[in-house]
């Protein structure tokens, strides 16, 4: 309430507020002026690998109200947060200019789609199989669409609809490179349908599939992703609509991206209350950069009350392994005691964040 009542009250004073829709222009010059130079990953993301999400996601909405900023990174994975959370704006940062794209992909998805399973349909190129409607669950959705073959030609019609949807209609300046990164991530979901999963280069291990994250439930029973339920579809193909979520490229440590999108969320009187980390920060201080992340962070705008979400993998267990740390279930952190550590020198290593969340 009191980061609501700020804000009306700098809006009063002449400062832009936040507002419930971005026109076209504004979208595109926010993905493009906050976005720094395409960088290298070694996997394909195209999907998420944390399949223990749905168990951070009841603490977080008990302590996160509606209305505020979220900051993420990767691909789908942020819609299950965004759905849970509710947030007035949500900027999507990740080093590869291919996840901004495949965001857009999304987002033209939304657009042209009528229900979750006319979504489905277009996503992995198959037919819509009969009997499913708005109502159907989850479970239903995917197990239709696992017996269901790809269609050539509807891949093609969707592709030539996605590239209209994001060019002629709204305007986006998408480049040839632009392009072929859509069509790649496109032709993956056909070839792979709901069984697309994360590629971790060099390692035979595998990772839940699409379909796995989707279906995936809590310990109530409860589906957390994006596809849930119509009514979880439907907030986020209205956030799309009203261009409300943001892909940007950027480096946590790079020189531009976290730095901007502060200046943006300050300059609208918000702070963030979210920021899904994922395990970028393992990353970072394999990388020795995790101090240049620390003080681009230093310069965002952070809720009082605001949370890290992060997840730990294999190189936090071997450094980490006294402390027993959760593995591909995220994890949850205040913002401010962790910053505050930061600044007084104490964070050194990988194993602070673990002894940092919950």
């Amino acid at each position: 309430m009191a980061l609501a009542a700020a804000t009306v009250c700098l809006a009063a004073q002449g400062t832009p507020a936040i507002v419930p829709e971005l026109s076209d222009r504004e979208f595109w010059n926010l993905v493009e002026q906050l976005s720094e130079r395409d960088g290298y990953f070694e996997d394909e993301n195209y999907v998420s690998n944390e399949l223990g999400y749905q168990s951070a996601m009841g603490r977080l909405q008990s302590a996160i109200a509606p209305g505020g900023v979220y900051v993420g990174v990767g691909p789908e994975q942020n819609f299950a947060y965004v759905a849970a959370l509710r947030p007035r704006i949500a900027f999507v940062v990740d080093i590869r200019r291919q996840n901004t794209m495949q965001h857009l992909m999304y987002k033209a998805l939304f657009e042209l789609s009528a229900d979750r399973a006319d979504f489905l349909s277009r996503l992995f190129s198959r037919p819509r199989p009969e009997g499913l409607d708005a109502a159907s669950s989850v479970d239903a959705l995917f197990q239709a669409y696992s017996k269901t073959a790809p269609d050539e030609r509807l891949f093609d019609e969707t592709l030539a609809g996605i590239l209209d949807v994001l060019t002629s209609r709204h305007g986006y300046g998408l480049t040839e490179g632009d392009r072929a990164s859509i069509r790649k991530v496109f032709t993956a979901f056909r070839d792979l349908g709901p069984e697309v999963r994360y590629v971790f280069r060099g390692t035979s291990e595998l990772h839940p599939t699409y379909a796995q994250m989707m279906t995936a439930k809590d310990g109530e029973g409860r589906g957390w992703s994006y596809l849930a339920s119509a009514e979880t579809f439907e907030q986020i193909r209205v956030m799309e609509r009203r261009n409300q979520i943001v892909p940007v490229v950027g480096d946590f440590a790079g020189p531009k991206a976290l730095r901007s999108i502060g200046d943006y969320v300050r300059s609208r009187g918000a702070a963030i209350d979210v920021f899904y980390l994922s395990n970028v920060e393992p990353y970072l201080f394999t990388a020795g950069t995790w101090r240049t992340f620390y003080d681009n962070v230093a310069t965002m705008p952070l809720a009082a009350s605001g949370l890290f979400v992060r997840a730990f993998f294999g190189s936090t267990v071997k450094e980490c392994a006294a402390l027993r740390p959760t593995i591909r279930t995220p994890v949850i952190g205040a913002m401010a005691p962790l910053m505050d550590a930061y600044r007084r020198g104490e964070v050194k290593s990988q194993c602070d964040l673990v002894t940092a969340s919950r």
